[in-house]
């Protein structure tokens, strides 16, 4: 099977050359998983509005036997979020979100629950007013479900940043800058 739909939400991009992009993207059905989206930073390009970061999109892909990354051909946007991309306190626990999931979720194992988890986190951010609270929430929770618990109840004097800063054994990025979005 060559060509296969994906439900997802984009973690993370980056440009390759002049037109195309390399997005992260957590799927439902395949884990973490590196997409190949060509032509979506041209003007004209239908898809690149559907691929944005932290969109629930519908995408469907193509292997070729030649690339390593399946590429983009169709996507279609099933959630944005805009009410979190219009709000920078939400936007930064979003980013914040995202890097934890790229960090501690190997490439090509799928994970449902961590997949669910994360669409429902965005949701409640989307509505929430209250972002810091779910975040910490979010944290505790991802732990238990990939797997970490135990290490993370071992250091009770520690709270769940310093747990997760270990895990990756690199300090997080996006905590460095939250607040600036505490606005």
């Amino acid at each position: 099977m060559r060509t296969y739909k994906i439900e997802g939400i984009v973690l993370k991009r980056r440009n390759l050359g002049e037109a195309d992009r390399i997005l992260t993207v957590l799927s439902r059905e395949s884990g973490k998983i590196f997409i190949k989206a060509p032509g979506v930073r041209r003007i004209p390009s239908r898809r690149s509005s559907h691929v944005e970061l932290l969109n629930l999109s519908q995408l469907t892909l193509y292997k070729s036997s030649r690339s390593f990354m399946p590429l983009v051909t169709e996507a279609q946007t099933l959630e944005d979020f805009s009410l979190i991309k219009s709000s920078l306190r939400k936007i930064g626990c979003a980013f914040y979100i995202c890097e934890l999931i790229n960090g501690l979720c190997p490439e090509n194992q799928e994970n449902k629950s961590v997949f669910f988890h994360l669409k429902s986190t965005l949701l409640a951010l989307n509505e929430t007013s209250n972002a810091f609270d779910l975040v910490k929430k979010f944290e505790k929770d991802l732990l238990k479900e990939l797997g970490f618990w135990s290490e993370a109840k071992l250091l009770k004097t520690q709270d769940s940043r310093t747990v997760m800063e270990r895990l990756l054994e690199r300090k997080l990025k996006t905590i460095r800058v939250m607040p600036l979005f505490a606005v």
